[in-house]
């Protein structure tokens, strides 16, 4: 037997059981699990609500990093990431301490990586990649705004941006996390009212990327000056926003939304030379670790927004 997090019912949280260990099958690639992201999107599909969903009880999540014990065409004890056909979203998951897949979802790392790294790295980086290079055609000198600067996705694109010689401001919730925000990015606290209204005053930015969205979206639009561009990347604070068009047209910002599935193929495509500088150190995702038993925990606190860049489980 092996331990997996499984959910029996739709809306309830999993329970952390023994499931038969998986055995190797020709065809298969068997794996070792030494680290397993939750995700925004685990917790969207444990609703039941969502237009994918697996048979229950089924074990969720939807990437993963690990070793391999036996496959076709990898050697055992290669790393890889876990990520991609249907795991936790037609069928069971990573959340467990071995799995057997299919080759279409495992991809090997141009570069070793730490397992939490590497469990976590995938969606924040490709994320914010696509957004800055693909979408804003970000240039150097540029100056960029990233709300949720010490989120997952935010930071990474703080990263990006800087790496790319743009100037950057990270907005955060309150004043108590600014030292969290990214080397080399300014920060401004919400909680701050003098600095936010001089952001609205001055509109600094020529392009804003923001993964907050909610009703505020369209006021922080008004920190880019008329004819630059705001990315749209979450909605953590509201999936709705009202667009007065005539001010919209007056402040002459357009929005341009990332849809990452699809974007897909282009994320696979840079996701090696992101993995190259998460190795050298230019690039860092924080990570906050659980141990497997805790993981109903962690999926409360995921959903609270009280997690400190991406929530990891952690085996052995």
């Amino acid at each position: 037997m092996t331990r997996a997090a499984r959910f029996h019912a739709w809306g309830a949280s999993p329970v952390v059981e023994d499931v038969p260990e998986p055995a190797y099958e020709p065809g298969r690639v068997l794996v070792e699990v030494k680290a397993a992201a939750l995700s925004h999107l685990d917790l969207t599909v444990a609703t039941g609500s969502f237009a994918m969903k697996p048979a229950l009880p089924y074990v969720g999540g939807v990437e993963a990093s690990g070793v391999v014990l036996a496959a076709d065409d990898l050697a055992p004890g290669t790393q890889v990431l876990l990520r991609g056909g249907g795991l936790g979203l037609l069928r069971d998951g990573c959340w467990t301490e071995r799995v057997s897949v299919s080759p279409k979802a495992v991809s090997s790392l141009a570069e070793p990586l730490p397992h939490e790294v590497a469990a976590s790295f995938f969606v924040p980086a490709t994320t914010a990649y696509v957004a800055l290079h693909d979408i804003a055609r970000l240039e150097p000198g540029e100056e960029v705004v990233v709300t949720g600067a010490t989120g997952a996705v935010g930071a990474m694109v703080a990263q990006q941006a800087r790496l790319a010689g743009a100037t950057v401001t990270g907005l955060v919730g309150r004043s108590d996390q600014l030292d969290r925000v990214p080397e080399g990015v300014r920060g401004v606290a919400a909680d701050d009212a003098a600095a936010v209204a001089e952001l609205a005053s001055a509109r600094p930015a020529s392009l804003l990327v923001d993964t907050l969205g909610g009703a505020g979206l369209v006021e922080r639009t008004r920190w880019v000056r008329p004819g630059g561009r705001a990315v749209v990347i979450g909605y953590v604070l509201g999936a709705s926003v009202t667009v007065d068009l005539p001010s919209w047209l007056l402040d002459d910002v357009a929005l341009l939304p990332v849809n990452m599935v699809r974007h897909e193929r282009r994320a696979r495509e840079v996701a090696p030379s992101l993995v190259g500088r998460l190795a050298s150190g230019e690039l860092g995702v924080e990570v906050e670790r659980f141990d497997l038993a805790e993981l109903p925990k962690a999926l409360e606190l995921l959903r609270e927004g009280r997690v400190r860049g991406r929530a990891v489980v952690t085996f052995g």
